[in-house]
């Protein structure tokens, strides 16, 4: 399969059990019927177990929380 956006030949990876096109060139990545919501249900994290008692968090010290890069970042070396 060629890159619709340059027209180099996709390279084919699995990550996670998920079988992902890229280009190696342009960097694209390509998904096929299914497979975001495969990579979306691997990414999120397990529930956790509600607590008794609310704890202090970041916030209410004043310091911020470190935004999360996102699910891709765990698929891809960016």
């Amino acid at each position: 399969m060629q890159c619709p956006i340059d027209g180099t030949a996709l390279v084919i990876t699995d990550r996670s059990g998920v079988e992902i096109d890229y280009c190696p060139k342009c960097r694209g990545v390509w998904l096929d019927r299914g497979e975001l919501d495969k990579i979306i249900d691997r990414a999120a994290p397990p529930a956790a177990p509600q607590q008794a008692a609310p704890q202090r968090g970041y916030e209410d010290r004043g310091y911020k929380k470190k935004k999360r890069g996102g699910f891709l970042e765990d698929l891809f070396d960016f």
